[in-house]
């Protein structure tokens, strides 16, 4: 008897833990179901991938989506909708929003916010806050949380843990890994003088120095070893962190993102201005080259966007009164395609940083992989393909990219959720359909 399938794969460069071989996917009721030679097998749909490389899709575990009370320069459903055009599949979202994302009720208010509006699967981080840092075991525990974010600086609203006292009552609350935002708030408010006199986002990894960065990476190190607490750290910027996070790969994992991998300052201040300005800031070339080494020596576990939209006329406002943060779901892949092309990076290393380690360190169910029975999130890339990333393209209501102009070779083709085509040639499919993400074990001590 002869195998049917809702939709299969056929004839493209699939990256499985095979490594990359040429194999068709037999996918049925959202999951994979068969990997290898598939030919006369009866399939509702069929997708030739000749020429083409079958990817997990990108699990992207920073971003900010500003749904609830921000929603005039992002919410869910469009911030969801520039993943999917990106090759993302699943995201998980911060809790800087309007209220904070401090317990499960916020949890569940945003998890309805994203029923039928979602196109992408997904999940909310729970944010420390001087108020809930003895009860964030429960918070994490609840379906469609992904773990607790730690602002160590550049917090909004109550959401800060800049001294030490915090901190460790934060970390020994709850058992699953930790995501911070590791700069040091008293370092950068002696600072700020630095970015007022100058006036100009040149300034601004000055403001937030080195120093600032490496001294909150230790004290949360030292901290989680004491208590024995895994973290994730992100955004890491520079060359001295990661010396630092390789002695330290016991108790912490790494993110980076495509920005700090791809600019450098002075020139992006020179070309962008305040639309170069994030945090940690983008930093000289040195510790760009610093970042690689941490990706080639595999010290860096993880690529994330750090999606955090702000509008032209609220990024137009006079520095350091401009906002930080820059669009970003949207070209993660494309923009490491091309580092791909250019031979900064493997593709089976490019799929390990933007699908394995995310469900690596967070214990996701049934993603991130290529293997049977796991979703059929995939998505579909052309290598050879070449082009800029123009601003019609951005599907954010921000409207504005850091790498509009830039010439890329290797775009996403095709994105597929849980067997259902969602994007293909750069057209939007269907209906939102994401629905929570799962996880292997969210037991809170």
């Amino acid at each position: 008897m002869t195998d049917s399938y809702d939709l299969v794969i056929t004839g493209g460069r699939a990256v499985t833990p095979n490594g990359v071989e040429t194999v068709d996917l037999g996918i049925r009721g959202g999951r994979i179901a068969a990997l290898g030679a598939l030919e006369g097998a009866r399939a509702a749909q069929t997708l030739d991938a000749r020429g083409l490389h079958v990817l997990p899709g990108v699990i992207d575990t920073q971003v900010h989506f500003r749904e609830p009370g921000l929603e005039h320069k992002e919410d869910l459903e469009s911030g969801t909708r520039g993943a999917i055009m990106g090759g993302v599949t699943t995201v998980f979202e911060m809790p800087n929003t309007r209220p904070n994302t401090t317990g499960p009720a916020e949890i569940a208010d945003k998890l309805a916010r994203a029923r039928g509006r979602a196109w992408c699967d997904h999940a909310f981080f729970v944010g420390a806050a001087m108020d809930n840092v003895d009860r964030l075991a429960e918070a994490e525990g609840v379906p469609g949380c992904c773990g607790v974010k730690i602002f160590m600086g550049a917090s909004t609203g109550n959401l800060l843990v800049p001294d030490d006292a915090t901190l460790r009552r934060a970390l020994a609350s709850g058992r699953r890994r930790v995501a911070i935002h590791s700069e040091d708030e008293p370092r950068m408010n002696e600072r700020r003088h630095i970015a007022e006199a100058a006036g100009r986002p040149h300034a601004h990894c000055e403001w937030r120095d080195v120093e600032s960065a490496v001294r909150a990476t230790r004290r949360v190190l030292a901290i989680a070893r004491e208590l024995g607490r895994q973290i994730h750290v992100l955004h890491i910027t520079t060359e001295e962190e990661i010396a630092i996070l390789a002695e330290h790969r016991d108790i912490a994992t790494v993110e980076v993102t495509p920005q700090h991998l791809t600019l450098s300052a002075p020139e992006c201040y020179d070309r962008l201005g305040t639309l170069a300005q994030m945090n940690p800031p983008i930093r000289e070339a040195r510790h760009r080259e610093g970042l690689w080494r941490g990706v080639t020596s595999g010290v860096v576990d993880v690529l994330g966007s750090d999606h955090a939209p702000h509008t032209l006329e609220e990024k137009a406002k006079p520095y350091p009164q401009s906002p930080s943060g820059m669009p970003g779901v949207q070209t993660l892949l494309p923009v490491m395609l091309d580092h791909v092309h250019r031979g900064r990076l493997s593709l089976e290393r490019l799929v390990d940083l933007a699908s394995h380690g995310p469900q690596r360190i967070y214990n996701i169910a049934c993603k991130g992989r290529l293997v049977v029975g796991y979703d059929a999130d995939i998505v579909l890339v052309d290598l050879k393909a070449k082009r800029a990333v123009a601003r019609e393209w951005i599907e954010s209501k921000s409207g504005w990219s850091p790498f509009e102009g830039l010439e890329l070779t290797g775009w996403p083709v095709a994105t597929i959720l849980r067997g259902q085509i969602v994007m293909r040639d750069g057209q939007r499919l269907g209906v939102p359909m994401g629905v929570p993400a799962r996880f292997l074990d969210t037991r809170a001590s």
